[in-house]
């Protein structure tokens, strides 16, 4: 008996949100149609036009927004931003500086000094307790 291997495939959703792209913004058959494995592969290692252009441009999903502004998702929300926006509105707001964008950076910071501080105390427990 031969094993038949099967291409893995994904939903374009997942495909988008892998490829950090807005999908209402990508081509209709990339919207139709099923992704395999080797074929997002394929565009991640040598994006299309196409591709190239909503990484640079936009519209941007709201994780890739979030990361941009140095803020969380739920810190976008807070600010009322709840769809997706291109370069140049994130570069607009990063100008004009809104309070609300202030601070959620500075809530933004203290988790991740927080984060930093409990990754070093349990590096130092795991390294106290191989003593």
């Amino acid at each position: 008996m031969k094993s038949h291997q099967t291409a893995q495939t994904m939903k374009p959703a997942t495909a988008a949100k892998k490829l950090g792209v807005y999908l209402p913004a990508t081509p209709a058959d990339f919207q139709e149609g099923v992704v395999s494995r080797t074929e997002l592969d394929q565009l991640q290692a040598d994006p299309p036009e196409w591709l190239r252009e909503l990484r640079r441009n936009g519209p941007h999903p709201r994780p890739v927004v979030a990361a941009k502004l140095g803020v969380s998702i739920s810190g976008l929300a807070r600010g009322g931003i709840t769809d997706p926006l291109t370069t140049e509105q994130i570069e607009a707001l990063k100008e004009e500086r809104p309070e609300w964008l202030e601070k959620e950076r500075a809530t933004q910071a203290e988790v991740r000094k927080e984060s930093a501080r409990l990754r070093k105390r349990d590096a130092e427990r795991a390294e106290q307790d191989r003593a």
